[in-house]
């Protein structure tokens, strides 16, 4: 008796443990979903016969996350090869698509087949091989039309990103969307809110294209949007450049190379840490960041 006492004492107390600790890394939390470091691949074709320097590259630099185009050039198992060695790394590999003429109604035809072919692939790959986001980069205010329509242009537009945000539900996918860091300067047409609201809220999550070259200029540019994914319970990420710009020196780590960048991008991190929707950096993009890396500054 005092033996079957003494179990049941025993089932009782271990009970208890695993409740509590259930508490101990709750949902949401740093160490169970850590802070992505993200790069473009926008040429593709690489990953046929250099699969094995983009991931020693990635491993060398820490990504956790790639926004690999679809390119309909390249066969299916070219990716699936890849997105297995990526898995087996721990490296995570979100489709990537997009182009400022995906904002108009006419191209609805790109969007649908962007989605089709993610879905066929997703179909016909193993868990391992499978995409595990998607990324969308459409900017339309790089369209004349920003210029001469604006109002009908952001209609499309809103159009085109529910399209693409409900196809992304329906594949069980969490949807990426790139937005500059001035977008919540207009609003939209209704005026009923900023269009990076409008944006963050459709989507999962959204990377701010806050370039600049400075901790504290890339932390404020980022500041506002990342407040408005806050807000809507949505994640942000704090993106930067390496690529050569016309725009001036201070729009990008191209000048400074990897190793300022990287301390820049650890000045940003502490103080973007204190805002819940921060989640990690993605660095466009991946040629030009390794060529950084490979001149050695």
């Amino acid at each position: 008796m005092k033996k079957r006492t003494n179990y049941r004492m025993y089932l009782v107390f271990a009970c208890c443990l695993l409740f509590l600790s259930s508490f101990s890394a709750p949902i949401g939390s740093a160490e169970a979903q850590p802070k992505q470091k993200a790069t473009w691949f926008w040429d593709t074709p690489l990953i046929k016969d250099s699969a094995e320097e983009i991931l020693s590259f990635a491993s060398e630099n820490g990504i956790t996350t790639f926004y690999l185009q679809m390119n309909r050039d390249v066969r299916p198992e070219y990716y699936k090869s890849f997105i297995r060695q990526a898995t087996a790394q721990n490296i995570q590999v979100h489709v990537l698509g997009g182009s400022p003429s995906w904002s108009l109604e006419t191209e609805r035809h790109r969007l649908e087949t962007f989605l089709n072919w993610t879905r066929d692939y997703q179909e016909s790959a193993a868990p391992e091989e499978r995409f595990t986001g998607i990324h969308i980069d459409v900017e339309p205010h790089v369209l004349k039309e920003w210029q001469t329509d604006r109002s009908s242009l952001i209609h499309q537009w809103q159009n085109s990103v529910r399209f693409l945000a409900d196809g992304a539900r329906d594949l069980n996918l969490p949807i990426t969307a790139d937005i500059p860091f001035w977008l919540h300067t207009y609003n939209l047409p209704d005026n009923s809110m900023s269009m990076s609201n409008w944006i963050i809220s459709t989507v999962d999550a959204v990377a701010i294209m806050a370039y600049r070259d400075q901790a504290a200029s890339i932390y404020n540019l980022a500041l506002p949007e990342m407040n408005e994914a806050t807000a809507l319970g949505k994640q942000a990420i704090i993106a930067v450049e390496t690529k050569a710009s016309n725009e001036g020196e201070f729009i990008t780590f191209y000048e400074e190379g990897s190793a300022f960048m990287n301390k820049q991008l650890t000045q940003v991190d502490s103080m973007a840490s204190e805002n819940t929707s921060f989640n990690g950096f993605a660095i466009h993009e991946y040629r030009y960041w390794k060529a950084l890396v490979d001149r050695g500054i």
